[in-house]
């Protein structure tokens, strides 16, 4: 019988876990942290919902508005309600990921996955890399609360143990660049909670990211407010995090920081992710799209096909696949989203150069056409082709927008005006302090 070691229990091990334990492979799911929170603004699509058969019970808000704030303050909504209608059946699902990744991992556990709380140590991989695998590691799990020193061999690793994933050291997958996300959890007073009931926010300018973008996305009874950056900007990243902050500093007034959290983030996939018979999903492959950031989908994703490859290759945990087998799980992904990957990299290229882009993208933002694409696209994970009026249509757009974003962009940045209570009252509170805890905040 097929022996699979799935190391790191976030969506792309879980995904990966649960395919193979469904097959009757034997299985060891590997997370060293059960309650680990990653810093994630924690949105996922419409799509994920049904075709990870997730509960309502994960996710803590339904939203149907995304606000473009641009470097100049200018606010574009991006809604739902106008593309598709009135209606409760779309909307992009806001999920805390230390409540997601254990509903995912649980499952995978209760379908015949054995899930180990303990963190790889070594792994020898014999052989030209071929493996059987022999994997060393500490258990947390035990009820004396002693850490105990462990082997087991496996003649198959799923490496899903993110940007600084030990399989991917292991097998010589190659270096790449990772990204840094910083992100506070502030819990708002219920006037400005309220505000965010199906809302979020994302900011672009140079002062919370110089390519990428600061978001405000709600959670249960707080909102995750964060940003990211490249690793040549990484030395940045609380003076950009505070931008965010200084930003929106009037909707998140009397807030109190509850957590603090960072993380890094791949950047591009990496040279090699499959090597013998060891295979690399999620953050460890490095399939985070550029532009929008986006990583849960495309982890779980990558998960779920690598399993279903392993388990078609091993006729169900018979025999013991090839690299070859693994490498067609490669071929299948690259050939189902390597053009979606290309595309965002273009578009961020473009848009994230500079603040006159910037203030272009989100003026484009709010065009009826661009909506439904965009939201087609991260939605259902579809590209619908656009007629030719539509894309001479977009081209001028974009050729306006880009003038017009040299004359909007701010030479200094201001907050945004608050969205509940005047200006005046603002100010008076703003005087007394801003937000408790966290990262210090110039005045």
């Amino acid at each position: 019988m097929l022996r699979v070691a799935v190391i790191g229990g976030g969506p792309s091990g879980s995904c990966a876990a649960e395919i193979l334990a469904k097959a009757g492979i034997k299985t060891w799911l590997f997370e060293r942290k059960l309650d680990n929170a990653k810093p994630c603004g924690g949105a996922i699509p419409l799509c994920m919902v049904s075709e990870f058969d997730l509960p309502e019970s994960i996710i803590d808000r339904k939203v149907r508005n995304m606000r473009m704030i641009s470097p100049s303050n200018r606010e574009v909504d991006i809604s739902l309600d106008k593309v598709y209608g009135k209606s409760e059946n779309e909307y992009i699902g806001m999920c805390r990921r230390e409540v997601m990744d254990a509903f995912m991992r649980d499952r995978a556990a209760d379908l015949g996955a054995t899930l180990i709380n303990g963190l790889v140590t070594t792994i020898k991989t014999g052989e030209n890399k071929q493996g059987p695998y022999e994997i060393t590691f500490s258990d947390f799990g035990n009820e004396n609360n002693k850490v105990e020193i462990k082997t087991i061999t496996v003649d198959l690793i799923v490496g899903a143990d993110g940007a600084n994933s030990r399989v991917a050291k292991a097998m010589d997958a190659g270096d790449y660049n990772v990204a840094v996300a910083f992100q506070e959890r502030i819990k708002l007073p219920k006037e400005e909670m309220s505000y965010y009931e199906n809302l979020a926010e994302m900011y672009v300018g140079k002062d919370v990211s110089p390519d990428f973008y600061g978001w405000v996305f709600p959670k249960y009874d707080h909102v995750a407010v964060g940003t990211g950056t490249m690793q040549k900007n990484q030395s940045l990243i609380k003076s950009l995090q505070a931008g965010v902050r200084t930003r929106a500093q009037k909707r998140l007034v009397n807030g109190e920081v509850i957590k603090v959290e960072a993380h890094p983030i791949p950047e591009h996939p990496r040279p090699r992710r499959v090597v013998g018979r060891m295979a690399l999903v999620g953050d460890a492959a490095g399939y985070v799209t550029k532009s929008s950031g986006e990583g849960i989908y495309f982890a779980a994703k990558s998960g779920r096909m690598c399993a279903e490859e392993i388990v078609q290759a091993s006729n169900n945990g018979k025999t013991i696949p090839t690299e070859n087998d693994l490498k067609n799980y490669l071929k299948k992904w690259d050939k189902k989203y390597g053009t979606t990957y290309k595309v965002l990299e273009i578009l961020q290229n473009i848009f994230y150069r500079n603040d006159s882009a910037r203030e272009a993208f989100v003026e484009m933002c709010d065009d009826m056409d661009v909506q439904r694409l965009t939201f087609d696209s991260y939605l259902y994970k579809r590209v619908v082709a656009m007629k030719p009026l539509q894309q001479l249509k977009l081209t001028f757009l974009t050729l306006g927008s880009i003038l017009r974003g040299k004359a909007l962009a701010p030479l200094k940045y201001k907050p945004v005006k608050s969205a509940v209570r005047d200006e005046k009252e603002v100010e008076k509170m703003l005087k007394n302090y801003k937000i408790k805890g966290g990262i210090k905040v110039k005045n």
